[in-house]
């Protein structure tokens, strides 16, 4: 089963794109990405994917260093509910091995290892890439936000002793050097930042011992959250039905199966993508009929159905109203408030 992430990671990509000329609708649709990966930051999309994506929009613009520019507008922000716990930490070091322990949260195809050695303190993502999908791209998009959270941790100032790049070198260095401000070796045994073991031992910024405390229980009730077929079918279903191309064989191909292991799995569990499709649905249609700015036939599209009528039947059988009497109903409801 494929590696999810969620769609933060893309936070700033259509701005990215749009500066390089490039329509990030369009290139999303291409790799069968959700165009509402560009606005929810929450929904999980398959990491195989994102890396696609990244690969695409520098083979198209010719920008070697697409990543970086990508990494330059993210940080901790992005890491949504593990930069709760993160930020809290009260040291730099305690702050960085709280990420390595909840990274998987926000990617779950990242790791993070912090390694010393000396004087010296090593910091690597480890991306774990299948399918044979390039992955320079989204090495230097993890690699550059691990640099972006360190330097917001340390303040202007600071910079690493040295940045490696196991992937060999661009033909125009300066992107990189100008980025983290200082000697980047490619072709290196592995992707890491290396830094002063000293530096892991300076206080955070505005650290809070019972905020602390607070975001790690919370952080941990997630963690906690064993990752099931259900729960990331559920999110892709969720995901691919406002393209109108929710089906069983899309998402195995997003989970890198076909469409009898994505049956057997839920059923094991005693669940079945029929159920776990109108489910979401039902979600997803009581949001889109409740906005009157939406036609009927585009309702009916978002939701996958061939045509209008299929839509009122499912809806009727479903809520036991049609869905100009919830729609008057819900209207009504709003003008009582």
């Amino acid at each position: 089963m494929t590696d999810l992430i969620r769609s933060a990671s893309l936070q700033r990509f259509a701005d990215v794109a749009r500066e390089a000329g490039l329509d990030p609708r369009k290139l999303l649709a291409r790799v069968g990405l959700p165009p509402m990966a560009l606005q929810d930051p929450d929904i999980r999309i398959p990491a195989g994917g994102v890396r696609r994506l990244l690969e695409e929009a520098a083979a198209a613009t010719g920008l070697e260093d697409f990543g970086l520019r990508l990494a330059e507008r993210g940080g901790l922000s992005n890491l949504g509910p593990v930069a709760l716990v993160v930020r809290e930490q009260a040291t730099v070091g305690a702050a960085m091995d709280a990420l390595a322990r909840y990274v998987h949260i926000h990617n779950e195809s990242v790791s993070l290892r912090i390694e010393r050695t000396g004087d010296v303190v090593s910091v690597a993502p480890v991306l774990q890439v299948g399918g044979g999908v390039p992955a320079r791209q989204s090495v230097e998009l993890v690699l550059g936000v691990t640099f972006r959270i360190l330097s917001a941790f340390f303040g202007s100032g600071w910079s690493p002793i040295e940045v490696h790049f196991a992937h060999p070198a661009p033909r125009n260095r300066s992107a990189h050097r100008r980025f983290f401000g200082a000697p980047v070796m490619f072709g290196a045994e592995r992707d890491a930042i290396f830094c002063k073991a000293s530096d892991m031992t300076r206080p955070m910024p505005a650290a809070d011992a019972s905020m602390a405390r607070y975001a790690q229980a919370y952080i941990e009730t997630i963690a906690a959250r064993e990752p099931t077929i259900e729960g990331k079918v559920r999110e892709l279903v969720a995901a691919l039905l406002p393209t109108g191309r929710c089906s069983v064989e899309r998402v195995a191909e997003h989970l890198g199966c076909d469409r009898r292991t994505v049956h057997r799995r839920l059923a094991e569990r005693g669940a079945t993508f029929s159920d776990i499709l109108d489910a979401e649905r039902a979600s997803l249609a009581l949001r889109l009929i409740e906005d009157r700015r939406r036609s009927l036939p585009a309702v009916a599209g978002l939701l996958g159905f061939s045509a209008q009528s299929a839509l009122a039947r499912w809806f009727k059988a479903k809520f036991g109203k049609s869905v100009t009497q919830w729609r008057a109903q819900s209207t009504s409801k709003r003008e009582d408030q």
